[in-house]
């Protein structure tokens, strides 16, 4: 527990009775909280870097002006958009990246986790994928097919921190220490488990459940049971959960870290009943609009916890971050044989895919007298990145970790004393087959540095080069045009990947490895 200050008996000494009484009228004395904020990390899942009213490209876009997300306005107005910030191109990867500080390359949970010690790649009749950690993530060793590493969660919670996970998890498959978000640290879990999804955002189909309190499917939503067949929308529920867990936090008197991850807006596009007329009334057809009904419900969630700041006297000592774990639903699909919904123009592709479409995240932070209001961060960062952010945000400056942690923090870029990550590479593995189709996906790894993105793609052995600030769209590959960059950037990522002992995938004929990058000529 943290060693808190007693002010009383210095303004016994020093102040009036009258000053005393009105310093505490005004809320003025407080205990040692005050030197540590509160932090809320507002996780949405697969929103792409388009689906806002706020312009996260240099202008506005007609996604822009489709979609109503006012209280994301609000927090841009009041703190600092980060124009390129960075996920993986699935979810689990981002998310088991986000709780150890380690790139997915290393951690080797490269795609998505649900079935204990099952792959979810689907099958390629020519590359076999490598035994990635399909168990996810664990904080001790025991368990097969996992990354072992302590999570900023559990190192907060040391330090006096009061944490809260509200929504999804997606860190440890089902039956696995990894599945329970209070095996990382958290005090409290409201609904995370192993999915990776909801069943159903309507609480008439009772979250996922049978009347007699079966699942339907691995994801049906648990610990909503009030809720069942009230007409709450999932969204709704989990915001007034956490609203909940924020009223005992406040009681407990102690900082809080509270992750807000929403299922929204993932597939299934359920209707929210109370946006959906507006934006069908808007031209949109019935599935655009049901989505884009999704996205306003996530928003209203974030202006309810924003109100909660404002109403609880918290908001001047509370980080606010909002962040998605991965690029839009976007592509073509081999297992939905239904019309797309959404899009990422300008850029390219989507979900599951290492062009931009696929790893580039609207991100926002508020932090009253650090961030400034109304700024704008356009240089890149990576989700990795907020694991020694939150804790140097928490005044952590020692702490044991038995993992190495690849994220660097970006306070700087906060606080604009310094730039962050120019010359700085980022690093993409993914060796495994996701199942959609559409460019950039599946069986592909990549390179971000400066200006220049290099793709290869295992299977092809085909490398794609693209000057992003002058090419946000990915439209032109420069590769036969600079080799020298080609070659520089294979260079640099095959020994990125090979320094984190990244996994590749293998010929089914032969057995033999796919090559890495620079191995392959251009």
């Amino acid at each position: 527990m943290r060693k808190k200050t007693n002010l009383l008996p210095y303004l016994m000494a020093t102040a009036s009775f009258s000053q005393v009484t009105t310093l505490f009228a005004q809320g003025e004395l407080r205990s040692a909280k005050s030197s540590r904020p509160n932090i809320i990390l507002f996780m949405v899942d697969d929103m792409g870097w388009q689906d806002t009213s706020v312009p996260f490209d240099t202008e506005r876009t007609p996604l822009n002006n489709t979609y109503e997300t006012p209280h994301m306005e609000r927090l841009a107005r009041e703190g600092m958009m980060f124009t390129q910030a960075y996920a993986s191109a699935i979810s689990s990867p981002s998310r088991c990246s986000l709780m150890t500080g380690a790139n997915a390359a290393r951690h080797r949970v490269t795609n998505w986790t649900l079935h204990k010690d099952k792959s979810t790649d689907i099958d390629d009749t020519q590359i076999a994928t490598p035994e990635w950690n399909v168990n996810g993530i664990c904080q001790r060793e025991g368990t097969p097919h996992t990354f072992v590493g302590r999570s900023f969660v559990d190192i907060l919670h040391e330090n006096g921190y009061y944490t809260i996970h509200c929504g999804k998890a997606h860190w440890g498959a089902i039956g696995t220490p990894g599945e329970n978000p209070k095996h990382f640290g958290f005090d409290v879990n409201i609904a995370g488990h192993a999915a990776g999804g909801p069943a159903t955002y309507l609480s008439e189909h009772n979250f996922g459940y049978e009347d007699n309190g079966h699942p339907t499917s691995p994801m049906h939503t648990p610990d909503l049971e009030k809720y069942w067949g009230t007409g709450t929308f999932l969204t709704e529920a989990l915001t007034q959960e956490a609203l909940a867990a924020l009223d005992k936090a406040k009681q407990l008197g102690q900082p809080f870290y509270l992750y807000l991850s929403h299922y929204a807006v993932h597939i299934p596009i359920d209707r929210d009943p109370r946006y959906f007329q507006k934006y069908l009334d808007k031209g949109l057809s019935a599935k655009e609009a049901a989505y884009a009904s999704l996205v306003e419900g996530m928003d209203h969630s974030l202006g309810e916890i924003l109100d909660w700041l404002d109403r609880n006297g918290e908001a001047e000592n509370t980080i606010v971050i909002f962040m998605s774990d991965n690029g839009g639903l976007a592509t073509n699909s081999n297992w939905r044989d239904k019309p797309l919904y959404t899009q990422n123009a300008p850029l390219r592709s989507g979900k599951g895919s290492l062009l931009e479409g696929g790893i580039r995240e609207p991100m926002i932070v508020r932090w009253p007298h650090r961030v400034k209001a109304q700024s704008r961060c356009d240089s890149y960062i990576i989700i990795e990145d907020f694991y020694p952010t939150l804790l140097e945000m928490g005044g952590v400056k020692k702490y044991s970790v038995p993992q190495p942690i690849d994220g660097k923090s970006f306070m700087s870029l906060l606080i604009q004393n310094g730039k962050h990550s120019q010359k700085r590479p980022l690093i993409w593995n993914f060796p495994n087959v996701w199942g959609n189709e559409g460019p950039g996906i599946n069986l592909n790894c990549a390179i971000r540095k400066g200006r220049w993105k290099l793709i290869y793609n295992y299977k092809t052995q085909e490398k794609e080069l693209y000057d992003i600030p002058n090419d946000i769209g990915e439209m032109h590959n420069l590769a036969t045009q600079y080799p020298r960059i080609v070659k520089k950037l294979s260079r640099e990522l095959g020994n990125k990947l090979r320094k984190m002992n990244a996994q590749r995938p293998t010929q089914k004929t032969t057995g033999t490895f796919c090559p890495w990058p620079d191995e392959i000529k251009q």
